[in-house]
């Protein structure tokens, strides 16, 4: 048997079962990756829906004491429709900041009534409500590099060719909203 006549095929063919096993290789660990972003933002949509569920209750409750304060309770009410309505995690990060940013202008109306922070209803959905906060910013953060390690993964080469192909996209981060660098401002002096 005369090997030099069938060399070239037996190299196009190792040749063919290196691409294969890479391409292969290559997709089980999109897929991976891809998985552990989709659990992540679970976790995130779980934590989002814990605050989504506090907020009316603690809406009732700061309406007792802060009738005329119907402006930033409309915002929040749209805010949570928005967020309801929400199909893509793209959406629902955008109507999680608007969500989170209505939230902020309550508790800054909190602080005009003393007698509001002194009810014991409102303090314990209040905690409940930083607990789901504190909650919410380790999973973000949890998702937030899961997808930092998918996006990694998919933009380097030669990667990004055979993702593109396969029609793996970059996954967006669940960014702060704007303003949130600003502390809100809180006025002690009563004036209502």
């Amino acid at each position: 048997m005369n090997l030099n006549k069938w060399m070239p095929w037996i190299v196009v063919v190792g040749l063919l079962v290196l691409i294969g096993g890479w391409a292969s290789g290559s997709y089980n660990s999109l897929i991976g990756l891809d998985q552990q972003v989709k659990t992540a933002w679970a976790q995130v949509e779980n934590q989002l829906q814990r605050r989504y569920d506090l907020i009316p209750n603690l809406v009732e409750t700061v309406k007792g004491y802060a009738k005329h304060e119907q402006e930033v309770m409309a915002r929040i009410a749209d805010a949570r429709s928005r967020y309801a309505g929400a199909a893509s995690p793209a959406d629902k990060i955008r109507a999680a900041g608007e969500l989170e940013s209505a939230l902020a202008r309550l508790l800054v109306i909190v602080e005009r009534y003393p007698e509001l922070k002194a009810d014991r209803q409102f303090t314990q959905l209040q905690d409940e409500l930083a607990g789901t906060e504190n909650r919410l910013a380790v999973e973000r953060m949890r998702y937030n590099e899961a997808v930092q390690a998918y996006n990694s993964r998919i933009l380097r080469v030669p990667t990004v060719f055979f993702a593109r192909l396969m029609g793996f996209t970059e996954k967006p981060y669940f960014e702060a909203v704007q303003g949130a660098k600003e502390a809100p401002k809180v006025d002690f002096t009563g004036g209502r």
